[in-house]
């Protein structure tokens, strides 16, 4: 994985907090808190948090001695989570990653992540470190999005990117958020770093209501395919979102866009 992969700085956090949210991030974010929820923990870390879109979710939902520590690897991120979260003192805020977890052994009941296994460029290892900080009998709970095919409109810009780059087609969606989308190699990594009692589950969800436009630019730009775009063309960046913008108006019928299928994995593991 490329470092630029990984990367989410610039102008890509506000775009990503504003746009791609709410339109794909949110269902699943519910989801997610209230599976941990269910589980009554007391020391819970959240790693790869984003912008907070599940630390939100489920500060209300967990109890007032309960403690919740969010980390992520890029701090501009967390600093719009932390910005975006409600005063709350049982939230710690931490740059963290979760290749090289800085907590002790066995300090969470806990550790839940949101769409960000699949930019660790070593899981396996990521993994031990998680069961390294679960205390015995913990859980660890994370989804990740199923193929990018499986995401009409992911799969829309992908394809809208490959014929305005037809020698080179920007892959990123596909390579890396939609990349680690095979239940049997989840298993395979999750059971070699030492976890038990792996359940797997498909969840589909259809996306909020958003116009082509900003729909283009969330993706394009609020995220780390913004990289890809400017590779192939630096200063290409507007005139490759109003493409793709144009090919979503096409495939969805028009201006505004709802309810696009989403697929994803939700996946939980026992230490």
């Amino acid at each position: 994985m490329a470092e630029k992969d990984k990367l989410f700085a610039g102008g890509i956090p506000e775009l990503y907090e504003r746009l791609l949210v709410p339109l794909i991030f949110e269902p699943y974010a519910a989801d997610l808190a209230e599976r941990v929820a269910r589980l009554k923990p007391l020391d819970v870390l959240e790693i790869a948090a984003g912008t907070g879109v599940v630390t939100r979710a489920l500060a209300p939902k967990l109890g007032v001695e309960a403690q919740l520590v969010v980390t992520d690897l890029n701090q501009p991120m967390l600093d719009i989570a932390h910005a975006r979260q409600h005063d709350d003192d049982r939230i710690v805020w931490q740059q963290a990653d979760a290749m090289e977890l800085p907590f002790d052994d066995e300090s969470f009941d806990v550790v839940l992540c949101q769409f960000g296994v699949m930019f660790f460029p070593g899981r396996v290892t990521a993994y031990r470190e998680t069961r390294r900080v679960l205390k015995r009998g913990g859980h660890f709970l994370f989804n990740v999005w199923d193929r990018v095919e499986a995401n009409e409109m992911a799969h829309a810009v992908t394809e809208a990117l490959a014929a305005r780059f037809p020698e080179n087609p920007p892959r990123f969606l596909a390579r890396v958020p939609h990349g680690y989308a095979d239940p049997e190699k989840i298993r395979a990594d999750l059971e070699a770093a030492g976890f038990r009692d792996i359940k797997i589950e498909t969840l589909e969800k259809r996306t909020s209501a958003i116009t082509a436009q900003d729909a283009a630019t969330a993706f394009c730009q609020g995220n780390p395919l913004r990289s890809e775009i400017e590779e192939r063309d630096a200063s290409g960046l507007a005139a490759a979102t109003e493409a793709v913008a144009e090919a979503l108006r096409q495939q969805f019928g028009g201006e505004t866009i709802a309810g696009r299928r989403i697929r994803a994995l939700v996946v939980e593991a026992a230490r």
